[in-house]
Parts: C-alpha cells; sequence; structure tokens
C-alpha cells in the first residue's frame, strides 16, 4: 500500500516551505499569487488530502459545506436536485471538503437549522437551493455573515450588476430559446409554451426564452398548468378538444412534457413535445429535453465558496460581475 504523501512532499515539490503550504491551505490570501499557484499546482499532483480532523483542531474550521436536503416528494423533476447534491459531495471531497445534509419543513424552520449548525461550528459555509423572490434566507445568512452560495439567482432587479449574493443557476431562457428555435424549424403553425402560474422566477425566466425566440415570427399559444403530469395532461388535452393547433409545444419542466404528449397520444395527434430537466422518465418515453447540467453547477457553487483553494474562501460583499455562474443547459434531441 502506497504511502499518502504529506505537507512535506508537497513544500518539496512546490519548492516552498512547509509553512508556506500551511498558508495556502488555511489562509491563501497572504500568499503571493505565483507561489499559491505552484504550491495548488503541487497538491493537484501528488493529490494530497489535509488531515480533515487534524485540520479542524488547527483551524477551527469543521471543512463541512451544509446543504438543506428537500423532502421526498414523488413526481418526475426531484431528480436535478438528487444529481446537484451528488455531484456536490463528489467534487466537495476532492477538495477536502465533506458535505453535511440538513432537513427542514420551510424558510423558517431552515433558517434556525442553519443557526445551530453555525452557533456549534458544524459548518464552514451553506449551500441553498430553490430560492425565490423576498427569500428570507439568503437575508439570515448574509445577516449573520455566514459564507454561502445559492443554487438560484436572488431574483433581483439585476442580479449581475448588482448581486445580492453569490449564485449559480442554470440559463432557463437560454434553454428554452434553444428550444423554440428547434421547434420553428418543424412543420406548420405555432410554438405552444406550456408552463407554471407567473410569478416563478424560474417559471417566467423559462417562458421569457420562449417569448424571445418568437420576437418577429409571431406568438403562439401559453397554457399554464401546475407541476404535475395529470394536469398538464387536463390542460392540453382541453386545448386539442377545443381546436387549438401547433406544430410543438416548449414545457417549463418533463412533467409538463410528459402530460403533454400523454394528452397528444390520447386524441392521436403527433405533436413534438420538448421539456425541461432531461430526466430518466423523459428519456424512457423519448421525450426531447433541456439538460440542466446540474454537475456544472456543483463545479460553480464550489468555485465560488472556494476558488482555488482548499477552503471557504468565499467574499462577504459580492462584487458585480463575479458573484454568478450561470450554466449554459444544452438541448437533448429525441
Amino acid at each position: 500500500m502506497s504511502k499518502s504523501p504529506t505537507v512535506e512532499d508537497v513544500a518539496l515539490a512546490a519548492g516552498v516551505s512547509r509553512q508556506t503550504v500551511s498558508n495556502v491551505l488555511n489562509s491563501p490570501h497572504i500568499v503571493r499569487p505565483k507561489t499559491r499557484e505552484r504550491v495548488e499546482d503541487a497538491i493537484r499532483s501528488l493529490n494530497y488530502r489535509p488531515h480533515a480532523a487534524a485540520r479542524q483542531l488547527r483551524t477551527r474550521r469543521s471543512s463541512t459545506i451544509g446543504i438543506h436536503l428537500d423532502p421526498y416528494a414523488g413526481g418526475v423533476s426531484g431528480v436535478v436536485l438528487d444529481r446537484f447534491v451528488h455531484a456536490l459531495t463528489e467534487h466537495a471531497g476532492e477538495r477536502g471538503m465533506r458535505v453535511m445534509l440538513y432537513a427542514a419543513r420551510d424558510a423558517d424552520d431552515e433558517i434556525e437549522r442553519m443557526g445551530e449548525l453555525v452557533d456549534r461550528g458544524e459548518v464552514d459555509a451553506i449551500v441553498i437551493t430553490g430560492t425565490f423572490r423576498g427569500d428570507p434566507r439568503t437575508g439570515w445568512l448574509a445577516a449573520h455573515d455566514v459564507p454561502f452560495v445559492s443554487f438560484g439567482r436572488p431574483w433581483g432587479a439585476d442580479d449581475v450588476a448588482d448581486p445580492a449574493h453569490l449564485w449559480v443557476d442554470v440559463d432557463g431562457a437560454a434553454g428554452t430559446r434553444a428550444a423554440t428555435t428547434h421547434a420553428l424549424g418543424i412543420g406548420d403553425g405555432p410554438v405552444a409554451f406550456l408552463g407554471w402560474p407567473s410569478g416563478s422566477g424560474t417559471g417566467d425566466d423559462r417562458e421569457r426564452g420562449w417569448r424571445e425566440a418568437l420576437s418577429g415570427v409571431g406568438e403562439g399559444p401559453r397554457w399554464v398548468a401546475e407541476e404535475s403530469v395529470d394536469e398538464a395532461r387536463r390542460v392540453v388535452g382541453e386545448a386539442v378538444a377545443a381546436g387549438e393547433v401547433t406544430r410543438a409545444v416548449v414545457c417549463a419542466s418533463d412533467s409538463l412534457a410528459i402530460g403533454a404528449q400523454l394528452a397528444f397520444v390520447a386524441a392521436g395527434r403527433d405533436v413534438p413535445v420538448i421539456g425541461f430537466d432531461n430526466t430518466p422518465a423523459a428519456e424512457a418515453l423519448g421525450i426531447s429535453s433541456i439538460e440542466q447540467r446540474p454537475e456544472d453547477v456543483a463545479s460553480g457553487a464550489l468555485q465560488l465558496l472556494m476558488g482555488s483553494s482548499g477552503t471557504i474562501v468565499a467574499p462577504r460583499v459580492a462584487a458585480a460581475g463575479t458573484a454568478h455562474v450561470l450554466v449554459e443547459p444544452r438541448l437533448v434531441l429525441r
């Protein structure tokens, strides 16, 4: 069994002192950029992993990132967050960090749980998911000076030029724009959009991409359904029965896309449907969909929290242009 590399091995490979390696691991901001880069290259090439327990005693850090585990609610699209959490755990491990899952019933309950974890020193940073307008969790984290990043934008007036906090998200508008552009090349007639009721930041963003792709081409039907296969099937079924004709339907989720496809099949109509999330269910049914790439979202979240260091270096104030990672999704055609 080969011996694991030590701090001394890293120092020798980088041509620096042991203390410099320790500084790079624990206080990277005090090390000159060129020296820090040399040490980080040595750490990667040797596959060095700091001893978590020893580092916690020395630095009073837990080397742990907390993330809320959503309650199981069934349905189709929850697999995206499952993939994100799995990828976050895997990539964090590669950086010498751990991920702690915690449960909460709602935002207030989550704030209470985060407070307990922070007070006990069990986490160094938090990743929150499912942001929404007026989200009290982000305000609490900022007020208590807890490093954090959200999977989901702040939904402010300008999340890029004037960000409220660090965030990483999928460019939903880019995804539905690509899907709608593809659909416009199929047959004749308008391209419909099946989405959630207005007011959802994510849903409105995905609708925006559809509208942008139709700009100058002509409007299409905008159908509304809650996140439910049965509800989507009912809404599309009623539209078909009313004589509405579409060349294709772009949907805000795979759940809605599956419901739409079932409605068209029941009516004997062959209408292309494109979903959003690229879940195994959509793949099994042969439905085209937009792949969110949650693995890239997880990498982006860690980059914002840690940079290229081995510890949390997230700034306390988000800076314009550098406080976010926007992942462009990929259209998967079937």
